[in-house]
């Protein structure tokens, strides 16, 4: 008797990652860690600037002008890549989609922002069937907007953060702590503890001691 021929089981979806996720993974590992295994963030006045800032943009709605259609907090999702977030803005003209991220600092050209943008920008690719090859940070701080570039070396980057960011969720396992310049800029710092974490010797000695089985005696059982 011939098997019958079962169609295949289709494969599992990866992991949805946040694409807000990317831009805290490539600031800090550990802070994206925090973030989304610990369920942790504190308030600086960066963030609730940035806070104030986004409640302009995250309205859901649109608006027309001739030749543009702007569209705010616009859900935005990447079936192959299982990435999924929400555009401040896009901008639709002829023949061309354009996400613009809105920040409240001031814009670092090659900085985590470029690749949380180039996200944006490769949903939209998928979702909408065009080619996307620039992106927009609309920076408060400069009140200026800056293009970004979606070349193949960011596309790469946001690949490569994406698989990062889920081996993470999958192993449920934080991150280093980098214990460097960018502590301080971090509102997460207290909570984190980088310098106790990474940079004291006796603590880590200390940690170690704490589960070592001593040698020259068998451990007396309880």
């Amino acid at each position: 008797m011939t098997a019958p021929n079962l169609p295949a089981s289709p494969a599992p979806e990866p992991t949805q990652v946040p694409i807000s996720a990317l831009e805290h993974y490539t600031y800090c590992g550990r802070q994206a860690g925090l973030i989304l295994l610990e369920d942790a963030f504190a308030d600086d006045a960066a963030t609730v600037r940035g806070t104030i800032l986004h409640e302009r943009v995250h309205t859901p709605g649109h608006e027309t002008r001739p030749g543009t259609k702007t569209l705010r907090a616009l859900p935005v999702w990447h079936d192959d890549l299982g990435l999924t977030g929400v555009c401040d803005v896009v901008e639709i003209r002829r023949k061309a989609v354009t996400p613009v991220e809105h920040k409240s600092g001031r814009y670092q050209p090659g900085g985590p922002a470029d690749v949380q943008v180039a996200a944006q920008a490769m949903c939209l690719e998928a979702m909408f069937g065009v080619d996307i090859d620039k992106a927009v940070i609309w920076s408060a701080a400069d009140r200026r907007r800056h293009e970004v570039a979606v070349d193949a070396t960011l596309r790469t980057t946001v690949e490569t953060t994406t698989a990062a960011v889920r081996t993470m969720l999958a192993e449920a396992s934080l991150p280093a702590a980098p214990a460097d310049k960018r502590c301080r800029r971090c509102s997460m710092a207290e909570s984190c503890m980088p310098k106790v974490l990474a940079g004291d010797r006796r603590y880590r000695q200390a940690l170690a001691d704490l589960y070592r089985i001593p040698t020259d005696e068998p451990p007396t059982p309880t």
